[in-house]
């Protein structure tokens, strides 16, 4: 039976859809992946996202076995302030994309993939051996509710006592969030997985119910509506942000992914992979992670060839018909030779070659 977030009755009175991910059953819409995307873009939209990893680590050493596990360096990261990073295999393949947050000088929380919580907490516990740290998998005690789109400091603003004004991008902070059951303590994270300003609130499970309803009703003077996983993924392939098991896997590695800059190879911690990722760093990949604009109506799907001049160059890893900007959207990884922007390419979209043209990533921005 698949695992159920704390909030599933919830999204059952409001009528959700529900799909089966990574083992969990989460909603994949409400009324319209189409409307929701919408409303994330023009207002807000409020996501369950207790599906994903929660793994504490602490102790006086606890940013030094991070160091010693990840391809980045958390232990140079202020308090206060969260990072992007990956965990890799010895082989400098991707085992999980994750974001790290500095809780304290001596407590971290990593928060993972829903499909590889199960593989992150472990792996930090083996590669923090040694070190004076404690890693806790924090996951079925945590819910997750997300806030984004340009109206949700407004929403999230008028439940917490914090001050978002001085709460920047990719930055946590604790706080007290008002609900009609009284206040929660939560953790505040500006960090976001769509391409708009948006919120991520941390609380236990046994709050999440009522943390969930508060923002859900605050956000409905700003026209916000709760929304499920299918438009959050057309939210972050416009955004050009990669997914795990599609742009990410084993078989990537992070400079085939365009992700080296978050590897730290000059770090004095050695961590599993770093040799193999010493040797990647000096070649030039095989492939190329790229954006690909469609010209016509019909998108390319993952594992879609991508063609250039009739030849297979690549595939396609994510495509959708874009919500917001109205034509097919793609990620792809092509050879280099085919990756330069304004290179003509064609999907193979089921026997028929659309054509496509290489663009930067991301294809959507927000105006700031």
């Amino acid at each position: 039976m698949p695992r159920t977030s704390p909030l599933h009755e919830a999204h059952a009175a409001l009528g959700a859809a529900f799909t089966d991910f990574a083992g969990w059953s989460m909603p994949v819409r409400y009324a319209s992946d189409l409307a929701e995307h919408r409303a994330v873009r023009a207002t807000a939209g409020v996501f369950d996202l207790s599906h994903m990893g929660e793994v504490r680590v602490r102790g006086p050493r606890a940013g030094a076995a991070l160091d010693a596990a990840l391809v980045g360096r958390p232990s140079a990261m202020p308090v206060a302030r969260a990072a992007y990073g990956l965990l890799v295999d010895e082989d400098g393949g991707i085992l999980d994309d994750l974001v790290t947050y500095r809780l304290g000088e001596d407590d971290f929380l990593v928060v993972a993939n829903a499909s590889n919580a199960g593989l992150v907490a472990p792996e930090l516990t083996a590669r923090a051996a040694g070190f004076d740290a404690t890693v806790t998998d924090e996951s079925a005690g945590t819910a997750l509710v997300a806030v984004q789109g340009p109206t949700a400091a407004l929403i999230v603003g008028e439940l917490v006592d914090a001050d978002l004004g001085a709460l920047g991008y990719y930055r946590c902070t604790t706080a007290s969030l008002r609900t009609a059951d009284g206040a929660v303590d939560v953790l505040l994270a500006r960090t976001g997985y769509t391409g708009e300003d948006g919120f991520e609130v941390f609380t236990a499970a046994g709050r999440a119910a009522s943390v969930w309803e508060a923002l859900l009703a605050a956000g409905r003077a700003h026209d916000a509506v709760p929304c499920g996983l299918a438009c959050r993924d057309t939210l972050r392939l416009e955004a050009g942000m990669p997914l795990y098991g599609h742009e990410l896997s084993r078989d990537v590695d992070p400079y085939t992914a365009g992700l080296g800059r978050v590897v730290k190879l000059d770090k004095p911690t050695g961590f599993p992979g770093r040799a193999a990722l010493e040797r990647l760093a000096q070649r030039t990949p095989e492939r190329v992670l790229v954006g690909l604009r469609g010209t016509g109506r019909r998108a390319g799907r993952q594992g879609y060839p991508v063609l250039h001049e009739g030849r297979p160059v690549g595939a396609v890893t994510s495509g959708a018909l874009s919500p917001t900007l109205g034509h097919p959207i793609a990620m792809a990884y092509v050879e280099p030779a085919a990756a330069r922007v304004g290179t003509a390419l064609a999907v193979d979209v089921r026997g028929r070659p659309e054509p496509a043209e290489v663009v930067d990533l991301p294809f959507y921005r927000r105006a700031r």
